[in-house]
């Protein structure tokens, strides 16, 4: 049986947002780092929750000429281009996705607090996550993972050397100390 592909598809200024709604308007360092912070959460979360993220911004009112995507293991941020919003490329990519989410082939969830996008995407066949929603979820499965974590260090499977077989520590440590 084939494992349906799971996608998750992020607004990120609009999670931004929703994330640091309490902070006020921020300037352009700080929106790099916010930029940067959530990026980790999302690829961390990623692995955990074992599908492929896709976190858009958009330029709409920048001057960047090309849409650019960079992937780092299950997770793609895209930076859309001049003139194009997140919501543009969200609903694209939710378009070109319909096909395989009617043949139940993946299922495409959506994070965004935009009720517009909301409505869009689910007649697209894809399921909404508000900001807030997804903040929480992220959470959750960031705390889930560090109590698995702990409950392997208190079983003795606390480092990746003591998880491997015996063939392959001997190998390792042959190679540490300059052997073959």
């Amino acid at each position: 049986m084939h494992k349906k592909k799971r996608i998750l598809i992020v607004d990120g200024y609009n999670v931004l947002g929703a994330w640091r709604s309490g902070m006020g308007s921020m300037e352009s360092a700080r929106m790099d780092a916010a930029r940067d912070e959530l990026t980790d959460m999302l690829r961390d979360y990623a692995g955990y929750a074992g599908q492929a993220v896709i976190l858009v911004y958009d330029a709409w009112l920048s001057d960047r000429k090309t849409r650019t995507e960079e992937t780092s293991g299950p997770l793609t941020v895209v930076f859309t281009r001049k003139g194009e919003t997140a919501d543009q490329y969200i609903e694209r990519l939710t378009d070109s996705l319909a096909h395989d989410i009617s043949l139940d082939k993946c299922e495409v969830r959506v994070a965004t607090s935009d009720s517009v996008e909301q409505t869009v995407i689910l007649g697209r066949g894809a399921t909404r996550l508000s900001a807030r929603e997804l903040l929480a979820e992220i959470e959750h499965t960031r705390s889930t993972g560090r109590r698995h974590m702990r409950e392997q260090a208190a079983q003795g499977r606390s480092t990746v050397m003591e998880r491997m077989n015996e063939e392959t520590r001997r190998k390792l440590e042959s190679m540490r100390r300059g052997g073959k």
